[in-house]
């Protein structure tokens, strides 16, 4: 998933980071201990539709359920674009496009796909044409193609768009870019943006991993959150309304955008996705289920690859054709010293287990299974910088020992200019632990502050 741009300028950043964090500055050499800033509550402008009950777990609503059972009164009488994709489905499976369709308080115009598209079939970081869709006769404008932000023309006759997309907790996802910008866009163009919640899949509890440098900021990197980030889809559309710098708009832009969030009913924050009841559907071609969304929060950082600029720390996701992002391999290393080596990490809350499946070329392919066998100690993102640490022993030359051009992938899904320079520098010595405790601190404070936007406990 590639970036595009800068998003908003340092000076924004610094506000941003001093208001929401309190976590302004870092030395190379130690992780910094500066204490964090007492974040003020301040009254919040946007619309949303409270919850009436506090259902079981089975009867858990998602937002186009909450719209639906509400006669879809928040759409009553308008034209209406909609962002969304495979997952944009109620709690019976039926797309929000399809739900949206039949209503007769409004009329359904337009559709906006984001990367994968709206059917989820096109492959990532390819360019996705506008086109019209043969299903339903609609144009389907693509947010993924020769523009990411809808244009005034797309926008042309829209009253409101709806944004229904199923994120998955972790910050180089582009699901939420694709929300960030088309909110610009429309509250530059007087268009009301209405999101329909859905559940973060991997709960509302676990905030993990180093906060994104305003220097990286682009579509893998829209929001400088942790990589791991703790909020609903929803909970983040808020945050970007409500907190200035965050929107790449000028403030009374942002202040007259009218935001409608309809929240779920019956989900709370230590609900992980299998706690929902709902069956996972998949998000993009990489994540067919649970135990991915899981996997890419673990690993996604640590085997981070692009062959076209030849930055390769050695690692890969999945063995053979199975277990996409809880399988693990490196390229010269073989499964059972592999399996050796990162038992020896002890890393709390997982396991490791050597797998074996049938390899395309007849042959098995084997690498090492990565267990969660301890939800409560798990710290999401840990493994990753420990396999950062362990590319370097494996390699004889510094995989991070690259120029800022080939480096510049990694460091927008990543997010830490500092860590990466300390790798550069250090390379197999390292003290990842010393990092990983420091960004668990600033987390906690970040969870804290970002309390504020949060829709259910």
């Amino acid at each position: 998933m590639s970036g595009f741009r800068r998003l908003f300028s340092f000076d924004h950043t610094l506000a941003l980071v001093a208001l929401l964090l309190g976590l302004l500055g870092c030395s190379a050499s130690q992780p910094p201990t500066r204490p964090a800033t007492a974040i003020n509550p301040a009254p919040t402008t946007t619309r949303f539709t409270p919850p009436n009950v506090t259902p079981t777990p089975a009867q858990l609503m998602l937002g186009i359920d909450v719209l639906e059972s509400q006669g879809f009164a928040a759409v009553k009488g308008k034209r209406l674009g909609l962002l969304t994709h495979p997952a944009g489905v109620n709690r019976n499976g039926v797309s929000t496009i399809d739900v949206l369709r039949r209503s007769r308080q409004s009329k359904l115009v337009a559709l906006f796909g984001p990367e994968h598209g709206i059917y989820g079939n096109e492959k990532a970081e390819v360019l996705i044409p506008n086109r019209t869709d043969p299903r339903t006769g609609l144009p389907v404008f693509s947010l993924y193609g020769k523009t990411r932000k809808p244009t005034p023309a797309m926008l042309k006759g829209l009253d409101a768009m709806v944004i229904d997309l199923q994120d998955v907790g972790t910050r180089s996802y582009t699901y939420v870019s694709a929300m960030k910008l088309t909110m610009e866009a429309c509250f530059e163009n007087n268009v009301e943006v209405i999101v329909l919640d859905r559940p973060n899949p991997l709960g509302g509890i676990k905030v993990s991993g180093p906060l994104l440098d305003a220097k990286w900021t682009s579509y893998v990197g829209a929001f400088r959150v942790p990589y791991v980030h703790g909020l609903t889809i929803a909970e983040l559309a808020r945050l970007a309304k409500e907190l200035p710098g965050v929107l790449a708009i000028p403030d009374p832009v942002r202040a007259r955008g009218r935001l409608t969030v309809i929240p779920m009913r019956g989900w709370r924050r230590n609900m992980r996705w299998p706690e929902t009841g709902l069956p996972w559907v998949p998000t993009s071609p990489m994540i067919q289920d649970f135990s991915a969304v899981i996997g890419y929060a673990m690993v996604g950082l640590g085997t981070y690859h692009d062959p076209r600029v030849g930055f390769d720390i050695g690692f890969r996701h999945g063995v053979g054709d199975h277990y996409a992002f809880r399988g693990l391999s490196h390229k010269t290393v073989k499964s059972e010293i592999l399996e050796r080596e990162l038992r020896a990490l002890n890393i709390p809350g997982i396991g490791f287990r050597r797998v074996s499946v049938p390899g395309r070329d007849g042959k098995p392919a084997t690498g090492v299974f990565v267990e969660v066998n301890d939800w409560d100690d798990w710290d999401p993102t840990e493994l990753s910088f420990h396999l950062m640490v362990l590319g370097c022993r494996f390699n004889s030359r510094n995989p991070f020992a690259v120029s800022d051009t080939s480096a510049g992938g990694f460091l927008r899904h990543m997010g830490s200019e500092e860590f990466f320079r300390l790798l550069q520098r250090n390379g197999a010595r390292t003290n990842v632990t010393a990092w990983i405790s420091d960004w668990q601190r600033r987390c906690e404070n970040y969870r804290k502050a970002s309390q504020r936007y949060w829709l259910y406990q």
